[in-house]
């Protein structure tokens, strides 16, 4: 076992990495586009009112406020623009490096959470 430690993942763990947050922003702006919907044909009385809208309402609330969908629209940009500043960290090859640390989060963290920017140490400590 080498004793260096890895400073920054390699080009084939950045690919891997890559293909989770492009799959989470598809879907995380799909999301965001359903709540836009939601939020605009919320005062209409056609016949999208009776359908269920998105997955979300679907286990959940089947009614949601005009602000509620505000507010998970908000968080759901939130969250885009969180994936899409680790796709650049990808590009720059400072991917999965902690901000506070300079270590590497572990992949499992990473897997998980694709868009931190934190160890969990780190996090603990803030």
């Amino acid at each position: 076992m080498d004793a260096v430690e890895k400073t920054r993942y390699n080009d084939e763990e950045l690919a891997e990495f890559k293909a989770i947050i492009l799959e989470k922003l598809a879907q995380a702006r799909e999301d965001y586009e359903l709540l836009r919907a939601t939020i605009t044909h919320s005062s209409s009385n056609d016949t999208e009112d009776t359908s269920p809208t998105f997955k979300v309402l679907e286990e959940g609330a089947t009614t949601l406020t005009k602000e509620e969908c505000g507010r998970l629209a908000q968080r759901q940009l939130k969250f885009i623009h969180h994936l899409e500043a680790a796709l650049i960290r990808i590009e720059n090859k400072t991917y999965g490096i902690c901000r506070e640390t300079g270590k590497l989060i572990p992949k499992e963290r990473l897997r998980i959470v694709p868009h931190a920017t934190l160890s969990i140490e780190a996090k603990k400590d803030k």
